[in-house]
């Protein structure tokens, strides 16, 4: 069974930086693709971004283009995302997830396990 952890959030002004972090245990992540996903209180879980472990592909949501970054390291197991130029509409609770490879990875039906998330909390 493969389990995820994120960390990283916190309370940052508009216009800060955050790091969050996922780390995987259990399996390695090798086998899948991974996706960060963003919830906001009363709203649904909407996609961030994603990057394939084959090949390292990214894609993000047009809101954060330019302002996010996903990444990965292998031998920590590990996939991470750069938050900058952050923006109060940016608040959520953010959640790692990882999909079997081949999958629509904007799509939060087609992920197999989910981290149990962290708050970005993101004052104006």
């Amino acid at each position: 069974q493969l389990q995820l952890v994120e960390s990283g959030g916190g309370l940052v002004q508009a216009g800060g930086s955050l790091r969050l972090s996922c780390v995987g245990s259990g399996r390695t992540l090798r086998n899948y693709d991974m996706g960060w996903f963003r919830q906001a209180p009363g709203k649904e879980r909407d996609f961030v971004a994603s990057i394939t472990w084959s090949d390292g592909s990214t894609d993000y949501t047009d809101s954060v283009k330019g302002r996010f970054t996903i990444s990965r390291d292998i031998a920590k197991n590990t996939v991470y995302l750069q938050m900058n130029s952050l923006k109060p509409e940016d608040t959520a609770v953010y959640s790692c997830a990882a999909s079997p490879t081949g999958r629509n990875l904007r799509n939060r039906y087609d992920y197999a396990y989910w981290g149990q998330g962290t708050q970005v909390t993101v004052s104006s």
